[in-house]
């Protein structure tokens, strides 16, 4: 028995000697890459190469990948019969292998890979006398996230808080391997300081196998933070490294008390004029804003805001204004002040403001006003100037120094202000009448003229119209005027009618004559009509010594006649020649108007023109209008 054992042991040892040495001659290689990357939804492929001394006929292949338990789980098996996916993997469907034993060099492709596909694949060759090898690759899955979003808190940060207040949140979603957030402030990142700053993160894996990632910050402020911006920066992964990407800045809303107010004249800009609307403004350098309230002379003023209104301003608006901010976090009172100066120009006025004075004599007033600036004083008459400063002296008055004086104040360094006051000089003097432009008028019979005089003189003239035959003519108006009076007397013609304006004052008389020649009505036959036309002149005499015109025959009437038959004939051409003739006087007096269209009566009217010196001699006017002497008549 115990050599039988023997044996049997010799046996044994002498099989695993030859199997030793038989592994010894094998030559089986297998070679992988360690890892391989993809993008999610991509197409991945592992390559297998190997070398084994078995040659062609003499190798099994298999794929195998390693579950999250850690098994070995075939997808795949080939061997010198048969090649097959195995069925029921999650790779079903989606995988093939591509290569042969021949060329020692196999690819395992899959299709739509997908983020529970990060494994480890295995590629196992055996073969039937040098044993079998085995490599493994890590297939890596990657998936860029979306672009993160960044939200400010919308209420504002108190730097008075004792503990570090939230900024914001910023959100990373579906990446894959999970991206990381860092936050920054300006161009410093941040990172968790105890009591100061605060970064916490909150993963979530979603159930596509991404990751979503959100980051919350939280920080004490200080009072430059209003001016910071903040943002994040996320970096993911990618085959064959790392990108970053960053959110859109933002601001926050820092609360810090007021210390200091700041008040000014908003408008207007420059000076300040009694009737304008002033606005004052008043800032503080906290946030937010506290409410204020203003003061002037110990009066308070009501404003629904930091700005405060004034409307049409007095110099009683003049002083200092305060406003006071009470801040409803620190309780504390802040004041600020600024001062208003509200010129003024108050209504001028003129002494004396009537003088009445005897021709020759010296006008002398004074204009002023109380103001509170430099003023620039001008005196106007008829809107002419006619003196400047303060002082009017207008030195020997006759008639035309009288009238209205304007005395205009301003204030050349404002726009605008402006106050005048008006003089009125009366000089003492006897009637003056002013001549109207046309003293004699021809008017039909039954007609009514309406006839005007103004008499300029001081103190008022009395007017009273007479006529020839001494009859008073009742007037229709009568009114003073500034310098003197006006009236206007209603005439109606019945026959030659002279009318005098006798304007009188304690200081004298002057008179005008008006001269009416009456036109009768006369009828003609149905081819012509004539008209008489007689030309009478006033003569204007001083103290009241009038003398009547007198008439003066005009020549020349046959002519006429023989023209009017002539013009019955030939109207047209004879118009022409006639006014020809009259223009060069052949035909009527100079001195007349003549109708030649109309026939004339045997005796004509010769107009006496008398001056109103009475110490000129008459002189007559013959029918070519030559003079003569009085004993030629």
């Amino acid at each position: 028995m115990a050599s039988q054992g023997n044996g049997f042991g010799l046996l044994v040892g002498l099989l695993l000697a030859a199997h030793i040495w038989r592994a010894a001659l094998a030559n089986l290689e297998v070679n992988m890459e360690d890892r391989v990357e993809v993008f999610r939804g991509e197409m991945a492929s592992i390559t297998c190469m190997f070398k084994s001394s078995d040659g062609i006929g003499g190798v099994r292949i298999q794929w195998s990948y390693m579950t999250r338990t850690g098994a070995k789980e075939r997808i795949y098996y080939q061997d010198t019969t048969m090649k097959f996916v195995d069925k029921g993997t999650p790779f079903t469907g989606r995988i093939s292998v591509n290569g042969t034993a021949a060329t020692g060099e196999l690819v395992l492709t899959i299709q739509d890979v997908r983020i529970e596909d990060e494994l480890d694949f295995i590629c196992t060759i055996m073969g039937l006398t040098d044993g079998s090898s085995e490599g493994r690759t890590q297939l890596r899955v990657f998936a860029a996230p979306e672009l993160p979003l960044i939200e400010g808190v919308h209420t504002g940060i108190s730097v008075n808080s004792n503990i570090p207040s939230k900024i914001g949140s910023c959100e990373a979603k579906n990446g894959f391997p999970r991206p990381n957030i860092t936050w920054y402030r300006n161009t410093t990142p941040l990172y968790n300081i105890i009591d100061e700053v605060t970064v916490q993160s909150l993963i979530t894996q979603e159930s596509s196998g991404l990751f979503s990632v959100k980051s919350e910050l939280s920080m004490k402020v200080v009072e430059e933070d209003k001016d910071s911006v903040f943002y994040c920066e996320v970096n993911y992964f990618v085959p064959g490294g790392t990108l970053m990407t960053e959110t859109s800045r933002i601001n926050i809303s820092v609360y810090y008390p007021t210390t200091a107010l700041n008040v000014w004249v908003e408008s207007p800009k420059g000076d300040i004029k009694e009737g304008d609307t002033v606005e004052l403004q008043c800032r503080g350098n906290g946030n937010p804003e506290p409410t204020f309230t203003f003061q002037h002379k110990d009066t308070a003023i009501e404003s629904d805001s930091n700005v405060l209104l004034l409307k049409n301003v007095t110099r009683s608006n003049s002083g200092t204004y305060y406003c006071t901010a009470f801040d409803l976090e620190t309780y504390e009172e802040v004041t600020g002040n600024t001062t208003v100066f509200v010129n003024y120009l108050d209504s001028a006025v003129v002494s004396p403001r009537d003088i009445v004075i005897s021709q020759g004599e010296e006008v002398k007033a004074t204009c002023n006003a109380l103001s509170s600036l430099e003023m620039h004083t001008v005196w106007f008459k008829n809107k002419k100037e006619v003196a400047k400063g303060h002082i009017l002296t207008l030195g020997d008055a006759v008639l035309d120094t009288a009238g209205t004086y304007v005395c205009v104040v301003t204030i050349p360094k404002i726009k605008g202000m402006k106050t005048s006051a008006t003089l009125r000089v009366l000089v003492k003097s006897p009637p003056q009448i002013s001549k109207p432009g046309n003293l004699v008028f021809e008017e039909s019979i039954e007609t009514t003229v309406n006839l005007s005089c103004h008499a300029r003189g001081i103190p008022a003239p009395n007017i009273t119209w007479t006529s020839s035959d001494s009859q008073i003519l009742k007037t229709v108006s009568q009114k003073m005027t500034e310098d003197g009076t006006h009236s206007v007397v209603s005439v109606k013609v019945t026959s030659d009618i002279t009318a005098f304006c006798n304007a009188s004052n304690d200081y004298g008389v002057d008179v005008v004559t008006f001269s009416i020649k009456a036109i009768p009505h006369t009828t003609m036959s149905t081819t012509t009509t004539t008209t008489t036309t007689t030309i009478t002149t006033a003569t204007t005499v001083k103290a009241g010594a009038v003398i009547p015109p007198e008439k003066v025959k005009k020549e020349g009437s046959g002519v006429i006649i023989a023209v009017v038959i002539i013009c019955i004939l030939l109207l047209a051409i004879l118009g022409s020649v006639l006014y020809f003739l009259y223009k060069k006087g052949k035909i009527c007096g100079r001195s007349g108007k003549q109708d030649l269209t109309k026939e004339k009566s045997n005796k004509e009217n010769i107009v006496v023109e008398m001056k109103s010196d009475n110490t000129e001699d008459a002189v007559l006017l013959g029918v070519n209008g030559d003079k003569k002497a009085p004993n030629e008549q």
